[in-house]
């Protein structure tokens, strides 16, 4: 579970003594991601065991939708009128979205400092840059107060820094599918058992649909650690209705009921998710499964702020100054999906968002590590046009040019007969726009998706966001 070394490049948003820090703990090991748990506990023990003092947590994994459910977490936290801190990854635009401290974002001066007092502790001993991220984490949320912390899982679950957490009141398990297969196993069952690593004996398991093969492993875990497991779909549900979210669940009762009348199930009206698309849908019950097993005392204006989550570069839509290159009426979506589950969610979410004779463009960049035959093969038939693209300064991109192969591996391999959408290259995103203006026709609506990575789509919110 090892990756070569390769110097980390300085991120965008990252202070100059944090990309220094971040630098230094790159190049103190010989990989770049070496998942283990040794390291850290070490490191910990020498900063006095700051994961002994947080908040409880809820523990967060899965391989699409944890940032999507921790946000609604959040909100509802929040709106409870109780403090929250909260630990995801990756960042957009800046390092300290990662830490939320007291429901607010940490400063840069007091993650800088910390990073420093972390780097100073290790004595020169290895760490990766997300143990030492992980350890800011924990030491930031040890020395303020709070009611909760909400922390995501980096990579996989059973042997990611996080995963040293000492007080968990649920392990919540998002959807799987296939990613990170270097370091998690080539079929999603290996996946799912490595994510379902971060069950405990008596902290219930809140999961999440999944397939077959995933739910196989999650339950072989849960009952090895002698656990409770809630399904979504048996044990918690949910439907959108007349512009509310309708929940129910039993998760006060056994977690398996042979029979089970419609009296036994507690219910919720709650409004509708204020992320777009089915699958947040299913984030949002996953969310409220997930404080309800905990035992969050969420109040009624606490369940009202599912409605106000906030989660960027989600089937978000722009309205800067990329935005203002395409034909008046147009829209201009980006959506962090990277993964062939994320891309299934994706197009779920353009069949729902479409209108009649709406034209859609993708503009397309992955990482060079993406799978994008298995990218592409959900979105290219509601796709008019592929656009590959490579921003300069796009983290490991994968060349326009092998896109664009891959794209059209991807569509003769599928059956049909509708018409092949156009497959190209652009140099960067302004360019791409500009090739789709030009090509608009008069009066046709539109909508263009950025998407394939979360690199892309921070640079896209940094690009909007500058003067037209």
């Amino acid at each position: 579970m090892k990756a070569p070394h390769q110097p980390p490049a300085s991120e965008p948003g990252c202070s100059p003594l944090a990309t220094q820090l971040l630098e230094r703990a790159g190049r103190s090991h010989h990989q770049v991601i070496d998942l283990g748990l040794e390291r850290l506990k070490s490191l910990l023990a020498r900063l006095g065991h700051p994961e002994r003092a947080m908040p409880p947590a809820i523990h967060v994994a899965g391989t699409n939708g944890k940032g999507s459910t921790t946000a609604f977490m959040r909100a509802m936290v929040e709106g409870s009128g109780l403090r929250c801190h909260v630990m995801t990854s990756p960042h957009l635009l800046r390092l300290t979205e990662r830490f939320v401290v007291g429901n607010h974002e940490v400063g840069e001066k007091e993650l800088d400092a910390t990073l420093t007092e972390i780097m100073e502790a290790s004595k020169g001993s290895p760490v990766t840059p997300f143990e030492l991220l992980t350890a800011a984490g924990f030491m930031l949320f040890a020395r303020h107060p709070a009611d909760l912390c909400l922390v995501e899982v980096g990579l996989g679950g059973r042997l990611d820094a996080t995963n040293l957490l000492r007080d968990v009141r649920a392990s919540v398990i998002t959807p799987i599918s296939l990613d990170h297969q270097d370091f998690l196993g080539n079929s999603v069952a290996q996946i799912a058992a490595e994510k379902a690593g971060i069950i405990r004996k008596g902290v219930p398991v809140v999961s999440a649909a999944q397939s077959p093969a995933a739910a196989q492993a999650i339950a072989q875990a849960a009952r090895q650690a002698g656990t409770s497991l809630w399904r979504e779909g048996v044990d918690f549900k949910a439907i959108l209705q007349a512009g509310h979210m309708l929940y129910q669940d039993r998760l006060a009762l056994p977690a398996v009921i042979p029979t089970a009348g419609q009296a036994e199930w507690f219910k919720l009206s709650l409004p509708q998710p204020a992320l777009q698309g089915t699958h947040q849908v299913q984030n949002a019950t996953v969310a409220v499964a997930a404080l309800r097993a905990a035992g969050v005392r969420v109040t009624p204006q606490g369940w009202r702020g599912l409605g106000k989550a906030q989660w960027p570069a989600r089937g978000q839509i722009l309205k800067g100054s990329l935005a203002h290159i395409l034909p008046e009426g147009w829209r201009l979506m980006v959506d962090g999906a990277h993964n062939e589950g994320g891309a299934q969610a994706l197009a779920a979410l353009l069949r729902q968002e479409g209108q009649p004779g709406m034209a859609v463009h993708l503009v397309c960049g992955l990482k060079n590590t993406k799978d994008a035959s298995g990218y592409f093969k959900p979105l290219l038939p509601l796709a008019n046009t592929l656009q590959a693209v490579a921003e300069p300064g796009q983290h490991q991109a994968q060349a326009p040019e092998a896109i664009v192969d891959a794209a059209q591996k991807a569509w003769a391999s599928m059956a049909g007969t509708a018409a092949p959408p156009t497959i190209s290259q652009a140099p960067t995103i302004r360019q791409a726009l500009k090739n789709i203006r030009a090509q608009a026709q008069s009066g046709q609506p539109g909508l263009v998706v950025l998407c394939g990575s979360l690199y892309l789509a921070a640079i896209a919110l940094r690009l909007d966001a500058q003067p037209a």
